[in-house]
C-alpha cells in the first residue's frame, strides 16, 4: 500500500524543522528594475523523403524548445520547455517542462528535474515532482525532494517492451558544514504503485518494488595538509510489495518505523562504503582508497550500478620535466564474490593512469587507461556521419554498455600558425572492452570496441574559410563476428557579410564490412547555410542527402535506397 500524503508531507517538515532559518534579505525591493526578462525560443521543421526504399522516418516532424528566465528583484525563476510531435519509445512524446527558480541561497525545482544526493543514494534520476534547495552562510543546508521517478508503461505485444509500474519517490539530504568538517545525513524513499498496471503477462518477471535508503558522508582535513573523505550507505529493498509482511528491527541502529518502510518476506538489506585518504605534499599528491559495495545492492535513485565489489586502492600525482609532463594514477586491487555466493571468483588488478605530455610549442600528446567498469553509451562517429539529423534520434539514457577496459590516445601536432594561417594535424585513437549490455541486443561477453580519426585542419583567417579532411575507422569483434566501417570525410566553412552568413558543406563515404565481407557503402553529403540578423534572430537550413547501398549474398539480393533531409530551423533570442 502506498504511504498517505502526510507522511511525505511530515518527512519534509522534519528535514526542514533541523533547519535554523534566517529571516529574508528584502533591500533589493524597490531598487533596480523590478522585473527582467530573458531566453530564447526555437522552432525546427524537418522534412524527409526517401526513394527506392523503405520510409525509414516520418515525411514532416517538427520541434518546439525554449527557456524563459525571469528576474524579479533578485529572484531568479529559469522555465524551459520541449515540444514535438515525435514519438520515442512506447509511443511517448518527448514533451518535458521544467523551472528551477533561485533567490540567493534558496533554490526551487518544479516540473520534470533531477537532482544528486550521492552516488548511493539519489543520484541525478529524472523525477517529475518538486524540490528545495536551501544553502545559506551558516552551518546549516537542506536539500529535500518529491515525485514521480517512473512512469507507468503497459505491456506492448508489438514493441516486445518490459512493463514498468508507476514509481513515486521522496527524500531530503541535511548538511552541517563545521570548521574544518563537514557531515550529511540522507534519507531516500520510493515505492511503486501495483494498482498503476492493468494486466501483466503470467511469465513478467516484473514486481512492484519498495525501497527505502539511509546515507551517511563527510569529510574534514587533518593536519592540514591529510584530507579524510567517507560515505556510508544501507539500502533496503522489498522486490514485491505485495508479499506477505512481517516484523524485524530495520535500519538499526535507526528506529523501526512501519509508516516509513515496512519489512516483507521479499525484502533485502544491502551495505555500500567509500573512503579516501590524500596528503598534498610540494609538488605531487598521493592517497588510499577503500570501496566495498554489497552483491546486488541497488537504490531506486540511480540508473545504473556496480555491485558486489571490493576496492584497495592507492592514488598519486605529479608533475615532471618543468611541468611538461603531468602524471596522474589511481592502482588497485578489486575483487568480487564477497558473499560466496558464486562458483568463481574475480581477483585482479585494477587501475587508471593519465598521462599529458606538452613535447614542444607545436606537439601535444595525452593517453589515458582504466579498467574499473564503468557505463557508458558506445557510439561509433558513423551514427553521427550517416544521421541525416540527430533531432529525431535522442539518447535513451536506459540504453547502456558496461565497460571493463578503455584506452584513448590523442595527438595534436600544429603545422603552421601565423596570423594569416593555422594548420594542424590530429590523431585519436580509443579502444573499450565491453562485458555486458542492456536496453539493446545484448553483445557477446568479450567484444572490443576500436576507433580512430586521423584529421587535418587548415584555417585562412582573412578569408574566413575552413577545410578539413579526415580518415576514420571503427571496428568491433566478439566471438564469432568482426564488424568494420572505414571512410574519409571532406568539409570546407566560409564566412560572408562580416559573419553574419556561415555556409558549409561536407561530404563522406564509408563501407561496413562483416567478417570481411561487404554488407553496406554508403554516401552522404551535407549543405547547411546559418544567417544571423541582429544577434537576436538566427536562420539555419540544413540539405541532408544519404545514398545506400546493401550488399548480399549474390548480385540478386542487392539493394539502393536514397534519403533526403531537410532541416529549417529558426531561433530567437531576447
Amino acid at each position: 500500500m502506498l504511504l498517505k500524503n502526510k507522511y511525505h508531507i511530515t518527512i519534509l517538515i522534519l528535514a526542514i524543522s533541523v533547519f535554523q532559518l534566517k529571516s529574508q534579505d528584502l533591500s533589493q525591493i524597490g531598487k533596480g528594475e523590478a522585473i527582467k526578462v530573458n531566453g530564447g525560443v526555437s522552432v525546427s521543421q524537418l522534412f524527409n523523403t526517401s526513394f527506392g526504399g523503405e520510409q525509414r522516418r516520418d515525411p514532416y516532424n517538427y520541434f518546439l524548445n525554449g527557456n524563459l528566465n525571469f528576474s524579479i528583484y533578485g529572484l531568479s525563476i529559469p522555465l524551459t520547455f520541449n515540444f514535438s510531435n515525435q514519438q520515442f519509445g512506447f509511443q511517448q512524446p518527448f514533451n518535458q517542462y521544467g523551472l528551477s527558480p533561485t533567490y540567493k541561497w534558496i533554490t526551487l525545482h518544479a516540473g520534470y528535474t533531477s537532482m544528486s544526493f550521492s552516488p548511493y543514494t539519489l543520484s541525478g534520476h529524472l523525477f517529475l515532482g518538486g524540490g528545495v534547495e536551501l544553502r545559506p552562510d551558516g552551518p546549516w543546508s537542506v536539500s529535500a525532494m518529491a515525485g514521480r521517478l517512473q512512469k507507468a508503461i503497459p505491456v506492448d505485444t508489438a514493441a516486445g517492451n518490459e512493463p514498468m509500474y508507476k514509481r513515486f519517490g521522496y527524500g531530503t539530504n541535511v548538511g552541517y558544514q563545521g570548521e574544518g568538517y563537514q557531515l550529511n545525513l540522507i534519507l531516500f524513499k520510493s515505492e511503486d504503485d501495483p494498482n498503476s498496471l492493468e494486466f501483466i503477462p503470467e511469465d513478467s518477471e516484473v514486481l512492484p518494488e519498495e525501497n527505502m535508503v539511509i546515507g551517511l558522508n563527510g569529510s574534514t582535513t587533518l593536519f592540514s595538509r591529510l584530507a579524510l573523505s567517507f560515505e556510508y550507505a544501507q539500502s533496503a529493498l522489498s522486490r514485491n510489495v505485495q508479499s506477505e509482511s512481517s516484523n524485524r528491527e530495520i535500519f538499526a541502529p535507526f528506529p523501526t518505523s512501519n509508516e516509513l518502510f515496512t519489512h516483507r518476506l521479499s525484502t533485502s538489506y544491502y551495505h555500500a562504503f567509500k573512503s579516501n585518504l590524500n596528503y598534498g605534499g610540494n609538488g605531487y599528491t598521493i592517497g588510499l582508497g577503500y570501496e566495498r559495495v554489497d552483491p546486488e545492492y541497488k537504490t531506486h535513485g540511480a540508473y545504473y550500478f556496480n555491485s558486489d565489489l571490493e576496492n584497495y586502492t592507492v592514488n598519486g600525482a605529479t608533475q615532471l620535466f618543468k611541468g611538461k609532463l603531468s602524471i596522474s594514477t589511481n592502482l588497485g586491487v578489486q575483487r568480487d564474490n564477497l558473499e560466496d555466493q558464486k562458483v568463481n571468483q574475480m581477483m585482479r588488478w585494477v587501475g587508471a593512469v593519465n598521462l599529458n605530455y606538452t613535447a614542444s610549442e607545436k606537439l601535444s600528446l595525452s593517453t589515458s587507461y582504466s579498467n574499473f567498469q564503468t557505463y557508458t553509451n558506445i557510439r561509433s562517429q558513423f551514427e553521427d556521419i550517416n544521421n541525416p539529423n540527430p533531432l529525431v534520434q535522442p539518447t535513451d539514457t536506459l540504453n547502456f554498455t558496461q565497460i571493463s577496459q578503455n584506452l584513448n590516445f590523442n595527438a595534436n601536432y600544429l603545422l603552421k600558425a601565423t596570423e594569416e594561417k593555422t594548420a594542424s594535424l590530429t590523431a585519436n585513437l580509443s579502444a573499450q572492452q565491453t562485458t555486458d549490455e542492456q536496453g539493446g541486443e545484448g553483445q557477446n561477453v568479450g567484444s572490443m570496441f576500436y576507433n580512430g580519426n586521423f584529421g587535418y585542419v587548415n584555417q585562412w583567417k582573412p578569408l574566413e574559410l575552413n577545410l578539413s579532411a579526415s580518415m576514420n575507422v571503427s571496428l568491433q569483434e566478439s566471438l564469432e563476428m568482426q564488424n568494420i566501417t572505414l571512410g574519409p570525410v571532406l568539409s570546407a566553412s566560409k564566412s560572408l557579410m562580416e559573419k553574419q552568413l556561415r555556409l558549409s558543406i561536407s561530404t563522406a563515404f564509408n563501407n561496413s564490412y562483416s567478417n570481411s565481407n561487404l554488407q553496406n557503402t554508403i554516401f552522404n553529403a551535407r549543405l547547411s547555410a546559418t544567417y544571423s540578423l541582429k544577434e537576436r534572430h538566427n536562420f539555419s537550413f540544413t540539405n541532408a542527402f544519404i545514398n545506400r547501398k546493401s550488399v548480399g549474398n549474390d548480385l540478386n539480393n542487392n539493394s539502393v535506397s536514397a534519403e533526403y533531409n531537410g532541416t529549417l530551423t529558426y531561433s530567437y533570442q531576447f
